[in-house]
């Protein structure tokens, strides 16, 4: 998690990699500067982080450059954009063994290599907040509780909500929309905005992750923040990259794939972006991440169908949301 915002030019040398990342990734309080350091270690290169304002704008920069892109990998889509970007015919197949990888269902895309794993949820002041909701259809339906969430043009947390919303109310999703609308306080551009109101006390609930309550246990030895239930179930996110087809280094790029389910790169993950490993380590996760809330339920719609119909529903959203 992030308030800040790093931006590295592009670097054409021979012995740099590029990567495209979001701006917490690639902050200094994120997980960025260890993996560079990490990777640089062994591959006598420089990493060169361009960090972009969300994982949205990392997919929109590279489908804007094309092919003339100097972008080696992209670092930061996730499940609901997987589609949208093999769409773009930009990305190359990557060639990483990924039988380890531990996420629900497994993994064996060709194109994209998971580097971290969560659920979105909704995050709230135990202190501040006496009755949390326990379902999604009390974060819609109470107008005393005022809600924080990002763009979903613009936001990977965002489009998450907008694909939790329609798995649970499906063809009744713009009805609730509106519901929820009503005691909405302000939908954010990204995550780093929405949470930091939420920190000043702009909100009762944030969309968040279940692990960020982890962040606050860790990092501050606070345990007052924590993560709503939701009877229905969460949505999940998986973070991935990919490497492009025209990447100015392909050796490198390569290379950095492999990288990422190696422990100089999941060893940093949890405490660094604050999200689970997809990988098993060696050492155990601090214990704060054992009390993440683990979801009754996991509610993932298909790649495809969220491919299809995302302008749909986000045109959805945006009509309901301004009535």
């Amino acid at each position: 998690m992030s308030l800040g915002l790093v931006f590295s030019p592009i670097t054409l040398a021979t012995n740099t990699l590029n990567v495209y990342t979001y701006d917490a990734f690639a902050s200094d309080w994120g997980p960025g500067p260890k993996i560079k350091a990490n990777f640089e270690k062994e591959c006598a290169c420089v990493v060169n982080f361009v960090a972009l304002d969300s994982s949205v704008g990392i997919l929109s920069r590279a489908q804007l450059e094309g092919k003339s892109s100097q972008a080696d990998v992209l670092l930061g889509l996730d499940l609901n954009l997987m589609e949208a970007a093999k769409q773009t015919g930009l990305l190359a197949n990557h060639s990483v063994e990924t039988s380890a990888v531990t996420v629900s269902g497994g993994w064996n895309d060709k194109t994209f290599v998971p580097f971290d794993q969560g659920h979105f949820a909704f995050i709230y002041n135990s202190e501040t907040l006496q009755n949390p909701p326990s379902s999604l259809e009390e974060v819609v339906d109470n107008q005393d509780l005022r809600v924080i969430y990002q763009d979903p043009r613009t936001s990977t947390p965002g489009l998450g909500l907008l694909l939790w919303m329609k798995s649970v109310y499906g063809d009744h999703s713009a009805d609730a929309w509106e519901r929820l609308a009503g005691h909405t306080v302000t939908v954010t551009k990204g995550w780093s905005d929405a949470y930091g109101l939420f920190l000043k006390g702009e909100a009762d609930v944030v969309l968040s992750y279940t692990t960020s309550p982890a962040y606050h246990i860790i990092a501050e030895g606070d345990d007052k923040y924590k993560a709503a239930s939701a009877t229905e179930g969460l949505y999940p996110q998986i973070e991935v990259a990919a490497m492009m087809k025209d990447a100015p280094n392909p050796a490198l790029a390569k290379r950095f794939m492999q990288f990422i389910l190696q422990p100089g790169f999941q060893s940093v993950v949890a405490t660094g972006n604050w999200m689970l490993p997809v990988v098993e380590l060696e050492e155990e996760l601090p214990a704060a991440f054992d009390d993440a809330l683990k979801p009754v339920k996991s509610l993932v719609l298909p790649a495809a169908d969220v491919a299809q119909n995302r302008k749909v529903w986000i045109d959805e959203w945006l009509e309901a949301t301004t009535r």
